[in-house]
């Protein structure tokens, strides 16, 4: 398989300079290349399609930091000229957006010591602040007619709407001499934060000429989380087209929200008056994404069936506003829609979905449901869509996001940003191919190969077998700035990724076949996989290979360790599960383990036990690194140290690697290059290059 880039112009190479000199010799691609590239992300249409802002993140790696600012293109010029910088130097920004007339872009920035919204003229200029809140600004969402804001923030429910308040009793806090902290419900801490007793909460506050200092809580009785924790964002909640009223999405903070995963949507006054109005309550599965057609008629948004199940479809609704009547869109399209981006004649949505192995973009028509395929070739996300214009990114395994755009038939893309190769000219990319073979049940399954960055035909080479999180996940055709199978292929080995039952993209019942299976389907997938890879790829050398793992993929290490040993010569388990019933009992969102193994570790121990790694422990012998993070309450940490202590009590090769300061995912600059260093060494003790 091969990838078509467009071709960017050097004009614009020139405007967005690479990080390294284009004389270098060549090499592979490494942690370091990686850590200091150039991030693109968050393209923003003015309304007309006639210019795009996006942002460009730079890191500092010597620093330990990054910054991102804003660069802005008129689309419609005659000289193409390229991308220049809107935000000033020394401004780190983040979230733009542009105001109904076009003429100012919004975003958010820390420049005053806080997290808050400013302005700037599309023409450049000093940016001037619109907010000037006691608390953080989150997320935002501007009125329709550009005269209010809706924001996020965190806050007490007890404080209401007053947001000083919130401010007080955080400063009382740190005053206090005693630090114990009672809790009465769960959560008591989610992915990486202690739960303090603040909530996302959405405020709406009026625009003026001075910085707004208060705002009016809307939605007071809908108590959860807007957006969702950890990852939910402004497209959680949104205007109606009149400016009267919002619709939120939220999973109401109560004694059941972690094993729930039941998100409604909720409309509510835009002045804070009134209750809140359930739009959704009849589906008790996740309910999200909501937008509206021109005239308000009409709310489109996502909705799952399953109340409980994570992973499950997100089909494509459409709501009529009087009669409260929903329809699905497209019933028979064994898609997840990934988010929903309306054309201006309110005939079509754009959406982005997984798929065989990639992230397309589709274009579905409303009226008859039917999908249209607009983009391949990699992952598409973060899709806007204005007057004549399409905007997107699009990534794949050979570079992170380069922002494209092109009209709404996608007849002809455009390469607003820099690929990889064009950032870094002197490094060769491994090549790829995806490939096939028939799997537990005798079902298709696929994976994807990547050559080693120096590879010539009749060499052969060692192999990195790298499983994917989730489990419901995919390793495919995008770019990943933690688990990246190009800094394996940059040391000289070749890469193996299966996507086994359970992966996304392949069908919701293909999906479905993990849960309750951790262990045989999985597994059977797996080495069938490696088996296929190694007949049809002779320059993979199957007596050098190490697997690694993360998350679902560390459990598969685990799980591997003791059940499937006989082909590693070494193993990689990064945050994975070592003890099923003791995870059962210490993560945080419980709906994950109690739907994957049949309800609660007491209700249904066996179902913990069926594929439980710590019962396998007296087979283990193969040498394994194992990382894992103190801040990681997802897989907590002490399952990275029971599975450590299990290797050195029986004498077998191991090392751990303790990030003190990282989550689930190591994410800190320079924590990156220890890991990717510590991997690496441990790959070249046991497989060589």
């Amino acid at each position: 398989m091969s990838l078509r880039h467009a071709v960017l112009p050097l004009l614009i190479a020139a405007a967005l300079p690479a990080s390294l000199p284009a004389s270098a010799a060549e090499r592979g691609f490494d942690v370091r290349d990686m850590a200091s590239m150039d991030r693109f992300s968050s393209p923003a249409l003015s309304p007309n399609g006639r210019h795009i802002v996006f942002a460009k993140r730079e890191a500092d790696l010597e620093a330990n930091k990054a910054s991102s600012s804003l660069w802005i293109e008129d689309l419609f010029a005659r000289d193409a000229a390229p991308p220049k910088r809107l935000t000033p130097e020394g401004w780190s920004v983040n979230s733009p957006a542009f105001s109904p007339d076009g003429r100012k872009v919004y975003f958010l920035s820390g420049k005053s010591g806080s997290s808050q919204l400013y302005a700037i003229d599309v023409a450049g200029g000093q940016p001037r602040q619109l907010t000037d809140f006691p608390v953080d600004v989150g997320g935002f969402r501007i009125s329709p007619d550009g005269g209010r804001v809706a924001f996020n923030a965190e806050a007490f429910p007890d404080c209401a709407g007053d947001l000083a308040c919130n401010k007080a009793r955080l400063d009382e806090r740190g005053a206090s001499k005693q630090s114990g902290v009672v809790f009465d419900r769960m959560f008591i801490r989610h992915w990486d934060t202690w739960n303090d007793g603040r909530l996302n909460r959405v405020f709406v506050a009026r625009l003026g000429d001075a910085p707004a200092k208060t705002a009016t809580l809307v939605g007071a009785d809908v108590i959860g989380d807007v957006p969702s924790k950890p990852f939910g964002d402004s497209s959680e909640y949104t205007w109606a087209p009149d400016g009267q009223s919002l619709v939120l999405s939220a999973r109401l903070a109560d004694r059941e929200e972690p094993w729930s995963t039941n998100f409604d949507l909720y409309q509510v006054n835009a002045d804070g008056s009134g209750r809140a109005k359930n739009l959704t309550a009849t589906n008790k599965a996740w309910d999200t994404g909501a937008t509206f057609s021109a005239d308000g008629a009409t709310l489109y948004y996502q909705a799952m069936k399953r109340p409980g199940f994570e992973a499950d479809r997100f089909g494509l609704m459409a709501m009529d506003m009087a009669s409260g009547t929903t329809r699905e869109i497209a019933p028979d399209w064994d898609r997840s829609a990934g988010g929903i981006t309306l054309s201006a004649d309110g005939a079509t949505i754009y959406t982005a979905v997984q798929e065989l192995g990639e992230h397309p973009l589709y274009a579905v028509d409303i009226a008859s449901g039917e999908p249209r395929k607009l983009v391949g070739d990699g992952s598409v996300s973060s899709v806007q869509l204005a007057g004549p214009t399409l905007a997107f990114t699009r990534a794949s395994l050979k570079s992170g996001n380069v922002i494209l755009t092109t009209g709404t038939d996608a007849a002809a893309l455009r390469a607003i940003t820099p690929d990889a190769g064009e950032m870094l000219p002197e490094v060769k990319f491994g090549d790829f191919e995806q490939f096939s073979f028939k799997g537990w049940n005798d079902e298709t399954v696929y994976g994807y190969v990547v050559k080693p960055w120096n590879y010539a035909e009749g060499q052969t080479y060692p192999v990195a077998f790298i499983i994917h999180g989730g489990p419901q996940g995919s390793f495919g055709n995008g770019w990943s700035y933690r688990w990246n199978p190009q800094t394996y292929a940059g040391q000289g080995y070749a890469v193996v990724m299966i996507d086994f039952h359970g992966s996304t993209g392949y069908g919701q019942a293909f999906t479905d076949s993990i849960s309750g299976h951790w262990g045989d389907r999985p597994l059977e997938d797996l080495q069938k996989g490696w088996a296929a890879a190694q007949q049809k790829y002779a320059f993979l050398d199957g007596d050098r290979a190490c697997a690694l793992g993360a998350s679902y993929g560390g459990y598969m290490i685990n799980w591997i360790a003791g059940n499937w040993n006989q082909p590693w010569k070494c193993l990689v388990n990064h945050d994975g599960v070592f003890d099923q019933r003791m995870m059962g009992y210490a993560t945080e969102e419980l709906w994950f383990t109690e739907w994957e193994n049949g309800g609660t570790p007491f209700a249904n121990p066996a179902g913990y036990e069926k594929f439980n790694p710590v019962n396998h422990v007296e087979d283990w012998r193969v040498p394994m690194l194992i990382v894992h993070g103190q801040l990681d309450y997802r897989i907590p940490v002490e399952q990275g140290i029971a599975a450590f202590t299990a290797l050195q009590r029986q004498g077998i090769e191991s090392k751990f690697l303790y990030f003190p300061d990282e989550n689930h995912w190591v994410l800190k600059p320079q924590n990156s290059v220890q890991w990717h260093d510590t991997v690496n060494g441990w790959l070249k003790q046991h497989i060589g290059q």
